[in-house]
């Protein structure tokens, strides 16, 4: 199942214009891993798209362990999912996703998937938002995943639940719709990606005792 994938920043400006995709200006790359915060578009409490921080993993109330992923084929019946499901689905507009082919049982070969057209990939979400130890409120979501497509399903069983753009407003909630119809939504993707293998990591350098700053 993805584990990372690779967002541009400056997309998260542009969620007030009516097609998202439009926006051709390329910004800041960042590289989202479980637990790292991404910009998520979802609805604000008068209808509108908004570009939130939020983190990779979510954290329902009374409980610690975070949540990276959640099942299509459940989110509508698992209590887990089922309220955020219903009302709170947001997409993240990412360039590039990542998948990992399992070699070993400790070793996974990484591919990286891109989108032919070059547009961004919209990838649904739910979130949530709980009271934060530290004061506020912590928001947080969860990617959708669903059964891979052909070429996803040569190296993995399941893949991220990919929003065509003409789908968006449905499965943000601007469109109404039944929950049967946001739900169908949740398809194996058509859409045409290039996969290839990811570049290996460069060599960790020698730990020179001095603390690492993020």
């Amino acid at each position: 199942m993805c584990g990372k994938f690779t967002q541009i920043l400056t997309w998260s400006e542009m969620v007030e214009i009516s097609n998202l995709l439009l926006a051709s200006e390329a910004g800041i790359v960042e590289t989202v891993t479980p637990m790292r915060v991404a910009s998520v578009i979802a609805l604000d409490d008068r209808g509108r798209r908004r570009a939130v921080r939020m983190r990779w993993g979510l954290v329902l109330p009374g409980t610690r362990k975070p949540i990276i992923h959640a099942r299509a084929e459940t989110i509508d019946v698992k209590p887990t999912f089922r309220d955020a499901f219903a009302s709170r689905r947001g997409i993240v507009a990412v360039s590039t996703f990542n998948e990992g082919l399992e070699v070993t049982p400790t070793k996974t070969e990484q591919y990286v998937l891109t989108p032919d057209d070059g547009a961004p990939i919209g990838i649904a979400v739910v979130w949530e938002r709980t009271p934060d130890p530290r004061g506020g409120s912590l928001l947080s979501f969860a990617m959708v995943t669903v059964p891979p497509n052909e070429l996803i399903g040569s190296i993995t069983d399941r893949m991220p639940a990919l929003i065509d753009p003409a789908d968006w407003p449905v499965w943000l909630g601007e469109t109404p719709a039944k929950l049967e119809d946001v739900k169908a939504l949740l398809r194996p993707s058509a859409r045409a990606l290039t996969m290839k293998r990811a570049a290996k990591p460069p060599p960790r350098k020698k730990d020179d005792g001095q603390p690492t700053l993020f």
